[in-house]
């Protein structure tokens, strides 16, 4: 599932080349595609008929497409677009007569008559809807994400808050990182890298983290982030592209996810994997040696 750096990737594609311009049609071409607008994919099609995508914005894996009025790009009303790219969702800018793609589920058309935005979704657990706009903290997000916490990329972002509420669990620092109340946009991916980044074991109980050993962690983390922005992401398969169908890259520079038996780049000795919530969790053994204390 694509994490914050491949979410960033699409966003920044889709506020070049589709904010400011003005919806002219959408075309439903799978129901499920918009299953979590409950009016229906008429009522969807009509609503944004005539509006503006005025911004593109993300917290965490989350993206939504702000709306305006049709007559100027400004947020009007309170609503935006949320996108949930799911398992295969893409967001693809397409010259309007390029032919449809296999799995094409919905199609955003303009006024200006250039290229069109389409949601193409293999395995359709991905989906668009429209949602209302809350006022969180200052910021305004669409309200089924109002319960996300910032993301470290972003300026709402509180190192300091963090902190005391990780110390205050009881659990592993892994399990932690995942948990998207506490903070956004980690996934198995960059929350395994990061803490090879900074030799913490998966494992390795919250309580026991000083403030010094928590901020170097998240330089971990925005510093791998960045990393993969960079690299356009991370593609494992074709199925997680940016706008214009290219697959990232940072695959190339993983350290320890997905590198089982292979040698760790720090010190040489064999990568291991362990069972975890159902994934996987990937270490040097030598770099993050298993603590005895450890919430397994």
């Amino acid at each position: 599932m694509p994490e914050l750096p491949e979410v960033e990737v699409v966003r920044r594609g889709v506020a070049e080349h589709a904010v400011g311009r003005t919806v002219s049609g959408v075309e439903v071409l799978h129901p499920r595609a918009v299953r979590r607008h409950v009016p229906g994919p008429e009522d969807l099609a009509g609503r944004l008929a005539g509006r503006v995508l005025s911004a593109a914005r993300r917290r965490g894996k989350y993206l939504w497409l702000e709306l305006g009025d049709g007559s100027a790009a400004e947020l009007t009303g309170g609503e935006a677009l949320v996108v949930h790219l799911g398992m295969s969702g893409q967001l693809l800018v397409q010259p309007a007569d390029a032919p449809d793609e296999k799995h094409l589920r919905v199609r955003f058309r303009f006024a200006d008559g250039g290229p069109e935005l389409r949601f193409v979704d293999q395995r359709t657990f991905g989906g668009l809807h429209l949602a209302d706009l809350v006022e969180v903290d200052g910021i305004a997000l669409p309200k089924p994400v109002e319960h996300i916490a910032p993301d470290p990329l972003e300026p709402a972002f509180d190192l300091d808050r963090l902190a005391e509420r990780l110390r205050a669990r009881r659990t592993g620092i892994k399990r932690a990182l995942l948990d998207q109340s506490l903070v956004s946009g980690i996934g198995n991916i960059y929350a395994d890298e990061a803490l090879w980044r900074a030799k913490l074991h998966w494992a390795r109980p919250t309580a026991t983290l000083t403030r010094p050993k928590i901020r170097e962690l998240f330089d971990g983390v925005v510093e791998v982030m960045q990393d993969a922005l960079h690299a356009g992401g991370t593609s494992f398969d074709a199925l997680y592209v940016n706008v214009n169908g290219e697959s990232g890259y940072f695959d190339r520079s993983l350290a320890v996810y997905g590198q089982l038996d292979r040698p760790c780049p720090r010190c040489g000795a064999s990568i291991r994997r362990d069972a975890f919530m159902n994934r996987s969790s990937y270490t040097c053994p030598v770099c993050q040696p298993k603590p005895r204390n450890a919430h397994l």
